[in-house]
């Protein structure tokens, strides 16, 4: 066994011991790609999603150089027609490419080397392995005499594949060099039918585009955007999150509003792994996610300046669906054109899931939303996030305090902000800003649209989140007609019955919109229950 040629099973092995949950088959759709011109697979999921588990599952099954029928008869894989035609069969090649970066770094050698130290990494351990490959000059001389002489083709594992792209972001020479590293390996027609069986790369990003095409055109690539067949295997199901509530004894409502919401179409939702386990090791829902890899931050990117790119992220934070055109994005970290660029990057980053069939984007889950509101505390936002925090703050407390007039001049300050909407012709538009001046409250407030009672439905009510001391919130909207009507209303139709639970403080807001006086008016009161 090598470090990175037939590394063996140990790494799977390890997994298997914990609470594992049997994701083997993806071993059959890899299987059934073997051989064929369709070998090249290159899978992308955010950070977190259990990439380097897949890897060293594939290699643990594919490694010649071990017996790994213990750690698979058991499993789902077993059951495929030719799970033994390919178990241990093949050599392997596996290895992590943020290890070789963290390495040169460690020893101040420049990125631009890391290609060129992969390859004779690798060819210096099969030498070892067979001194007879000392006399060939290249790594893939040596492979094909390899293949040669054990009659074994190689299968080729690759973790975190684009960890250089992003890594060398701003460095077209490095990236150019491993991309022509991975042609060479990949796009070549007197080696790769020779010596490779299947490859499997897994990342955060789809492959680098050269131009307006994939820059190694021959795999066959499944994103978080399009996961394809290989959708079962992006994370957690819903399925599986219920056995494993179950058996740990975890409340599933809980563990769903903290990590499910990725949503893919034709499947169904998709929950992160990494902190559905870490929940149920640590018996406690919360962020696991953050602050886990050397990700890019979320600020640096909603902060840059594309045209009403602030505005959609403010609508993101307030609960909208954006729509989003994911067609362009380059791949990499820095060529944006757009603010869809940045909303598609940050798909593959998992701050958003995308919505195949409406071309939309959402915030996921509170795991997430933990992040987007750091922009709320004002963690190193933009002056412009600040001003809009702060007038939302101010709304707040006045709206408490029953500040009938500030209210008013408030709803009318926002409205003319960049982030009204282009147009404010109906009660639809106005609920649109009020969701925008009440934005602050997100960390405190539940927020339900529409919310049904007793006798009708509520426009939005505010809902306190445990261990807030604010008191509920019910907001009644009216266009052309009165904000005293809508408070009738809301007493009328015995709106706040639907928090008697709560009891207590319970503030009404009516707000009212003239189209022709171009003015906003508010009647506020507070009721006890």
């Amino acid at each position: 066994m090598g470090q990175y040629i037939n590394p063996g099973n140990a790494g799977f092995s390890e997994i298997v011991q914990t609470n594992y949950v049997d994701k083997t088959g993806l071993i059959r759709l890899i299987n059934d790609t073997a051989g064929t011109v369709g070998k090249l697979t290159c899978i992308s999921r955010p950070r977190r999603f259990g990439k380097s588990y897949a890897a060293k599952m594939l290699t643990a099954y594919y490694d010649c150089s071990c017996d790994s029928h213990a750690l698979f008869d058991d499993k789902e894989i077993a059951a495929s027609a030719d799970y033994k035609k390919h178990l241990n069969q093949y050599h392997v090649i596996c290895f992590d490419v943020t290890g070789f970066i963290s390495a040169a770094k460690r020893e101040g050698k420049p990125l631009q080397r890391i290609p060129g130290i992969i390859a004779d990494t690798l060819r210096a351990e099969l030498i070892q392995m067979d001194p007879d490959l000392s006399g060939e000059k290249s790594f893939t001389d040596c492979v094909l005499r390899y293949v040669e002489k054990s009659g074994c083709q190689f299968v080729f594992i690759i973790d975190e594949w684009d960890a250089l792209i992003r890594e060398a972001k701003d460095d077209r020479e490095t990236q150019k060099a491993w991309l022509s590293l991975l042609r060479e390996w990949f796009k070549n027609s007197t080696f790769t039918p020779k010596a490779v069986a299947a490859a499997y790369m897994t990342g955060i990003l789809p492959i680098k585009k050269d131009g307006s095409q994939s820059a190694i055109s021959d795999f066959r690539e499944y994103s978080i955007l399009y996961p394809g067949k290989f959708a079962e295997y992006t994370g957690f199901t819903n399925r599986e999150v219920l056995e494993l509530c179950g058996k740990y004894e975890m409340s599933y409502d809980e563990i769903k509003a903290w990590y499910d919401g990725y949503e893919i179409s034709d499947f169904g939702d998709i929950y992160n792994p990494y902190s559905v386990m870490r929940a149920i090791e640590e018996k406690k829902c919360r962020s696991y996610w953050q602050k886990t890899s050397s990700a890019e931050s979320l600020m640096s990117f909603i902060n840059m300046d594309f045209d009403g790119l602030r505005e959609v992220i403010t609508r993101l934070i307030a609960g909208e669906e954006i729509e989003v055109n994911t067609d362009y994005f380059e791949n990499d970290f820095v060529t944006f054109k757009s603010r869809d660029d940045v909303l598609t990057l940050l798909i593959h980053l998992g701050y958003l899931t995308f919505l195949e069939n409406e071309q939309t984007v959402r915030i996921p889950n509170e795991e997430v939303r933990i992040e987007f509101r750091n922009i709320l505390r004002g963690i190193d936002a933009n002056p412009k996030w600040l001003e809009l925090i702060q007038k939302s703050r101010k709304l707040l407390d006045d709206t408490i305090h029953g500040n009938e007039k500030a209210v008013s001049e408030a709803i009318a300050a926002i409205r003319e902000t960049e982030y009204a909407p282009t147009f404010y012709n109906n009660e639809q538009a106005l609920r649109y800003v009020i969701k925008f001046a009440y934005i602050a409250g997100i960390d405190q407030y539940l927020k339900v649209e529409e919310l049904p009672s007793v006798t009708g439905i509520a426009d939005v009510v505010y809902i306190p989140k445990r261990r807030s001391l604010l008191p509920p919130l019910v907001v009644e909207l009216k266009w052309n007609r009165s904000a005293g009507g809508a408070i009738e209303q809301i007493k009328e139709k015995n709106y706040p019955a639907v928090l008697k639970d709560y009891g207590g403080d319970i503030v009404l807001a009516g707000i009212n919109y003239d189209s022709q006086s171009k003015e906003h008016a508010c009647k506020i009161e507070t009721i006890r229950i």
